[in-house]
C-alpha cells in the first residue's frame, strides 16, 4: 500500500466516527500533534484516554470508545487532544483538568462552534461548557444528557426508574433503587447487600420487579 493510499484509508475510517465534514481536520491534527489515535472497544468508565509520551521519540496516544454518536466522538477527541496540549506546554506541573487543560479545551471547540458544526442544542450546551468545561462530558450532565439524544440506540439511565427498580449495571451486577443523593442514587448489590451511591445517567438495563430477591 502506497503512502497516499494509506492516508486515503485512515481518511475513510475517520470519515465513519466523525460529524459531516470533520474527519479532515482530525486527520491534520492527528498529523500536527504526532500521536497514535485509536477507536476503542467500549469502555463503561471512561469514553477516551490520553497517554503521554515517556520516551523520546515514542508518540503520545490518545483512543475514543468505537460506539459514541459522532458529536460525542468529535467532542470526546477535542477532550483528549486537549491533555495533549497541555502536556505538551506544562508537563506534569498543572492539574489534568486545571485552568490551562480548560483553556486549551475551549479553543480547540471554538475551532467547531464557529464552523456550526454542532445542532443547535449541542451548540448551546457548549456554549456553557466552554465558560467553564467539567473534566469530561460524562461529568457535565447537562451536556451528556444532550449528547445522548443522538446516540445510535436508545439507553435507558438510572435516574429515569422509579425508586424500588431493579436493574443490572453492565457486569457489575443487579441492584435495586433507592433515595436520590444529590445527583446520585444510594443502591443496594443484591448480592453482597452492600449499598453503592451510583450516577442518575449511569446507562442501566431494567430487570422485572418480580425476581424473587
Amino acid at each position: 500500500m502506497t503512502k497516499e493510499e494509506l492516508q486515503q484509508r485512515n481518511r475513510a475510517i475517520l470519515a465513519q466516527y466523525f460529524p459531516e465534514g470533520t474527519s479532515d481536520i482530525a486527520y491534520e491534527w492527528i498529523q500536527k500533534f504526532r500521536f497514535r489515535f485509536r477507536i476503542s472497544r467500549s469502555r463503561q468508565t471512561r469514553f477516551g484516554d490520553y497517554q503521554a509520551s515517556t520516551k523520546l521519540g515514542e508518540p503520545h496516544k490518545i483512543s475514543v470508545n468505537h460506539d459514541l454518536n459522532p458529536y460525542a466522538f468529535l467532542i470526546t477527541f477535542l477532550h483528549e487532544i486537549a491533555h495533549l496540549i497541555t502536556y505538551e506546554r506544562h508537563r506534569d506541573n498543572v492539574l489534568p483538568h486545571g485552568t490551562e487543560w480548560k483553556q486549551a479545551f475551549s479553543e480547540l471547540l471554538t475551532v467547531f462552534l464557529t464552523r456550526r458544526t454542532f445542532p443547535p442544542d449541542i451548540e448551546n450546551a457548549l456554549q456553557r461548557t466552554i465558560l467553564n468545561p467539567k473534566a469530561s462530558s460524562c461529568t457535565d450532565q447537562q451536556l451528556f444528557r444532550v449528547l445522548k439524544r443522538y446516540d445510535h440506540k436508545p439507553v435507558v439511565h438510572l435516574e429515569e426508574l422509579p425508586t424500588d427498580s431493579i436493574f443490572s449495571l453492565g457486569k457489575n451486577g443487579i441492584y435495586k433503587k433507592g433515595i436520590k443523593r444529590r445527583t446520585r442514587y444510594l443502591c443496594q448489590h443484591l448480592t453482597n447487600k452492600k449499598n453503592y451511591l451510583i450516577s442518575g445517567i449511569a446507562e442501566v438495563k431494567p430487570i422485572s420487579s418480580s425476581f424473587p430477591f
